[in-house]
């Protein structure tokens, strides 16, 4: 990654799930790097306190709902000029074997991970064909290795994946970018319930090689390095930042 910190003055980016943990810290340094920041989610008084926060401007909208969000960028593009990037931070995590997996968790986990992806994109696709720019979504590490009981996430995921690589072949001539960052476990409130079991957790490190698990800004980091124009020749990828967990293999705290 490049060693400055990108600077995004004036630039107008829209983060989707910016009540979340990733998706409140991707807001944050966007904000400190002078960018203007549209922060979308379904709770209002959580993007209040973001937008008192940071300078953030707060927008209610259902991710899920694929006709809200492309009414919702289009009006932002109207309003602010062309939009120099989109991120999608919705999701959900679900840890349950299939057989143990309910059809309304099936379909939610649909709608959270994979339909918000995919109304994120087609939204890029109407407002962003004239001036190009960077669409940054959330994959997840476990849908590159397979992990006991995730399959919802496992298969959402990887469909965000496919998504990302798929429009990236579509809109390059547009000068869009799509990219996907797969975290491993972060330590964001979506994880607080695994987190808080003592077993869980400790299983959970020792499934990273480096032996513990992620902060929301290690990920946003990287979200930013991938909205910076500075690297616009990077489309079409999805970027491990896991502590190892997709890729190699080791035992956490042993040493060569």
């Amino acid at each position: 990654m490049s060693a400055a910190a990108p600077s995004f003055d004036n630039a107008t980016f829209i983060v989707f799930g910016a009540s979340g943990g990733i998706g409140a810290q991707t807001c944050r340094m966007l904000r400190q790097r002078n960018a203007n920041v549209v922060g979308v989610a379904r709770n209002a008084q959580r993007l209040d306190e973001l937008a008192s926060e940071t300078g953030i401007e707060p927008s209610v909208c259902d991710a899920t709902d694929i006709l809200e969000v492309e009414r919702l960028v289009a009006g932002d593009a109207e309003r602010h000029g062309d939009i120099s990037g989109l991120v999608n931070c919705v999701g959900s995590a679900l840890l349950k074997p299939a057989h143990l997996t309910t059809p309304e968790e099936w379909s939610n986990s649909i709608a959270q991970n994979l339909t918000s992806a995919f109304a994120v994109v087609r939204a890029a696709g109407s407002s962003m064909r004239r001036n190009g720019g960077s669409v940054v979504l959330l994959s997840a590490a476990v849908s590159q290795t397979g992990v006991p009981n995730h399959e919802a996430i496992g298969a959402t995921k990887a469909g965000v994946a496919g998504l990302a690589r798929a429009a990236a072949s579509t809109y390059a001539p547009r000068g869009i970018r799509f990219n996907a960052v797969a975290p491993g476990m972060v330590d964001t409130e979506l994880t607080e319930g695994f987190r808080a079991n003592e077993l869980s957790l400790k299983a959970s490190v020792a499934m990273h090689p480096l032996g513990r698990i992620g902060q929301p800004e290690e990920v946003a980091s990287l979200v930013l390095w991938l909205l910076d124009p500075a690297n616009s020749w990077i489309t079409g990828q999805t970027i491990e930042v896991d502590g190892g967990l997709a890729s190699i293999r080791g035992r956490a705290g042993a040493s060569a």
